[in-house]
């Protein structure tokens, strides 16, 4: 393997979820053991599996692996760091403050942000501490923070300051001010990150164009902080053993187009391709297999799917969500997972039915849009710009309460325009326009912003001003919250694939719905190759890996649908409409 030749002291695996970066982590942690190195494999993922990967309990503390000599491993818990983080904050002024004030700060610290910061505080000692971690050779980062929690960590200035005085919105500087060690420490752990001989960064995907895509993300994203010189590990292809049903063969020819097509900034990059594997890499022995050829010998009988799948078609939500007549439909999830795809789908088959739909989107592939417009009566497609709505609101941002900041002071607060909340909070600006249409016929979004972040909004009354001028001085409104909190109003629909990491991911963005008091309505399964009845003893054995996950599914939710997965990507009016003609029973 490229990545792991001459490797320094740290490496750090990053990418989307659902890659597989956990097991190339366990794996090459494994490779460096054997090697006669002494390793430590750290996990900041919040999905983290590694415990279950190696078989046993592994948690917050160093845990020797007794089956591998040399080999430690460390489970860094994101919630429970966090959790410790604000109650950091919170407690000195418990009794001081009103209870619904410490719900607000409370509310302002359970974000995304907050949890990457906390986990980074957790780990700089590994970084920057040699007297307590000096003795291992290798350190290796399941997970790695990114450029923008980076960069917050070398702003100039006092964050604490920079927040009392009312300078900034508690997204990302807000958990800023629970750090209680010193900068130094953590311009420390920054230096080792950005130096090549101390670090490397492998940018781990499948071979897909929206995995690809987030790996140049990432790369261009800490290249801004000085990481760079890093690998691509492209995993999970699928091997000739796989077989030459019609299914296999499309999957080859997607995956070669997407490679092919590999963005600019990280196709000159190192590359290495792994495999497909038959199974879960659960186990040593599973492990030492991800680096080497798949063969027929790695297909078990035992592996073969043997479960019946349950007949649930995407047609049968669609049914249920007609009945209403009117109403809005929110696909959420976890990028990859092809939520766009489906609110698609549910779009165009209602607008068949003779319905009035409005779908907006904020796919970046506006092959769909260009596709759907005006070709399907009674259907109105629009495509909100991210990075149009973005800038528009970062702008004025910055013109209004940054206008008589300092030169530090536009530093940061330019930097906390740049985190995933601030994103959510301009796409919503937009998306609140079309929300009041859904009381006269279909809205269906793509794309919508998270629990924490509603609830953000609404604690700061945003969702009140925002609405109050849009209405002017007419008596009484309802705020998009109070709509997406009515069951009869607004059905969210998540939509995940049957995968460990995505279904642990959806289950998450389900709790942060709940917070909000929003209860997702159903659960889409994407993809799932044991709904498309494979052939091959290859693809029967992957099927099987599924079935845990999609039981996992009906235990979170009451109403589940299950796409198979499809030889041809469903875009276009007639691949649309397919999905939701499907059966997951064969003919």
């Amino acid at each position: 393997m490229k990545f792991l030749e001459n490797s320094p002291r740290f490496l750090f695996f990053t990418g989307k979820g659902g890659v597989g970066k956990t097991s190339v982590a366990c794996a090459s942690a494994l490779t460096l053991t054997r090697s006669g190195k002494k390793v430590l494999l750290v996990s900041t993922d919040p999905a983290s599996n590694v415990g279950q990967v190696f078989g046993m309990t592994i948690g917050n503390t160093v845990t020797l692996l007794q089956d591998v000599p040399g080999l430690s491993a460390l489970e860094i818990d994101p919630e429970q760091a966090a959790e410790a983080y604000r109650e950091r904050i919170i407690a000195p002024v418990r009794g001081l403050l009103p209870e619904s004030e410490l719900v607000r700060i409370a509310e302002s610290l359970s974000g995304s942000c907050t949890t990457e910061i906390a986990s980074f505080d957790e780990f700089t000692n590994l970084l920057a501490d040699d007297s307590s971690y000096g003795d291992y050779d290798h350190i290796v980062f399941d997970t790695a923070p990114t450029g923008h929690t980076i960069r917050l960590l070398q702003l100039p200035g006092s964050w604490t300051d920079f927040l009392a005085a009312g300078k900034g919105d508690p997204s990302c500087l807000g958990p800023l001010s629970g750090l209680e060690k010193h900068k130094q420490v953590y311009a420390k752990a920054v230096q080792a990150l950005t130096d090549p001989a101390r670090t490397r960064l492998v940018l781990v995907a499948r071979a897909q164009t929206s995995s690809l895509s987030e790996i140049e993300r990432t790369y261009l994203e800490l290249n801004q902080i000085g990481i760079g010189g890093g690998y691509v590990v492209v995993n999970g292809v699928l091997p000739e053993v796989a077989g030459d049903e019609d299914l296999a063969q499309a999957l080859r020819a997607r995956e070669a187009a997407a490679i092919a097509a590999i963005p600019d900034a990280v196709a000159g990059l190192p590359r290495d391709v792994l495999d497909l594997k038959p199974g879960n890499m659960v186990g040593i022995a599973a492990l030492e297999s991800l680096f080497a050829a798949t063969s027929v010998a790695d297909i078990t009988d035992e592996a073969t799917l043997t479960s019946e799948i349950e007949d649930a078609p995407l047609a049968a939500l669609v049914n249920e969500v007609e009945l209403d007549g009117h109403g809005l439909v929110m696909c959420m999830g976890k990028g990859g997972v092809g939520k766009t795809t489906v609110a698609a789908a549910i779009a165009v088959a209602l607008a068949k039915r003779g319905h009035v739909v409005h779908l907006t989107t904020t796919d970046p592939a506006a092959h769909l849009t260009e596709t759907l417009h005006g070709s399907i009566p009674r259907l109105t497609v629009s495509r909100i710009d991210p990075e149009a709505a973005i800038q528009e609101y970062r702008h004025h941002v910055m013109e209004t309460k940054g206008r008589n900041l300092d030169d530090d002071g536009r530093a940061a607060l330019a930097e906390d325009l740049l985190s995933p909340c601030t994103d959510e909070v301009a796409v919503f600006r937009q998306f609140s326009k079309v929300v009041q249409e859904s009381r006269r016929h279909f809205v269906v979004i793509d794309t919508a912003p998270t629990g924490h972040t509603l609830l953000l909004l609404d604690a700061t009354g945003s969702y009140h001003r925002e609405i109050a001028r849009q209405v002017g001085d007419t008596m009484g409104f309802v705020t998009p919250l109070m709509r997406l909190q009515d069951p009869a109003q607004t059905k969210v629909v998540l939509v995940t694939l049957a995968e460990t990491t995505p279904v642990l991911e959806a289950e998450e963005l389900q709790g942060d719905l709940e917070r909000a008091g929003i209860h997702p309505w159903a659960w889409v399964i994407n993809n799932s190759i044991a709904a498309a009845h494979p052939q091959s003893p290859f693809l029967q054995a992957r099927a099987a890996s599924e079935m845990e996950q999609i039981t996992k599914v009906h235990t979170l939710t009451d109403r589940t649908a299950l796409i198979p997965l499809l030889p041809e990507e469903p875009t276009g009016e007639n691949r649309l409409s397919a999905l939701t003609a499907l059966s997951s029973q064969p003919a």
